[in-house]
């Protein structure tokens, strides 16, 4: 039996590769699904489901927040969009670790750790922050590697691939391409 971790999942797609390489590298992981940043709730409730449905075939436990806090983060961000990011990282990363000395477990970890577009030694920074306020462990492990193979493997079992972070203003940078409006020159 492995090292346990609780780990802090975003989605399923980030989670293939992050499980690999962790168990791999001794851990046995504990899902664990907080994610209130994730707008619009149907955007929530899909990824939920898919990381439900992937873990329960990979026999992996998962722990969902079910609550959807949407409220919480929002508070947190408001009139910092532009530094948001480190803001929902501390929301979910303080819970997670919270999480973890409740039940007793010694270590924590995250699947936001995979992703080349997150900030990562924002992460690395406010996980062991968290770890030391906690008495828990941080498990940082520089996955961006191995991401799009994370990702290959997504589609080729065909879980939902979202196209944003999470939170409504990633989704409005990713799709919202405002139009330049020309004067007439004469």
């Amino acid at each position: 039996m492995g090292k346990p971790v609780l780990l802090h999942i975003c989605c399923a797609p980030c989670s293939i590769a992050t499980l690999k390489v962790l168990k791999e590298n001794g851990f046995e992981p504990l899902g664990y699904f907080f994610n209130p940043n994730i707008h619009p709730y149907k955007e929530f409730s899909r990824r939920k489901e898919t990381l439900r449905q992937y873990l329960e075939e990979e026999k992996v436990p998962l722990v969902i927040e079910e609550d959807y806090l949407l409220e919480d983060f929002l508070r947190m961000v408001v009139h910092k969009e532009k530094q948001r990011c480190p803001h929902c990282y501390r929301l979910r990363l303080e819970t997670a670790a919270r999480y973890a000395r409740e039940k007793g477990m010694e270590r924590f970890s995250t699947t936001l750790l995979i992703s080349p577009y997150q900030k990562h030694e924002s992460i690395k920074e406010i996980g062991e922050e968290m770890a030391d306020k906690y008495g828990v462990q941080f498990v940082y492990l520089d996955l961006r590697p191995v991401f799009r193979e994370s990702l290959r493997q997504a589609r080729e079992r065909g879980l939902y691939l979202q196209g944003y972070c999470g939170c409504i203003f990633s989704e409005k940078e990713r799709y919202y391409k405002p139009k330049v409006k020309v004067q007439n020159q004469k």
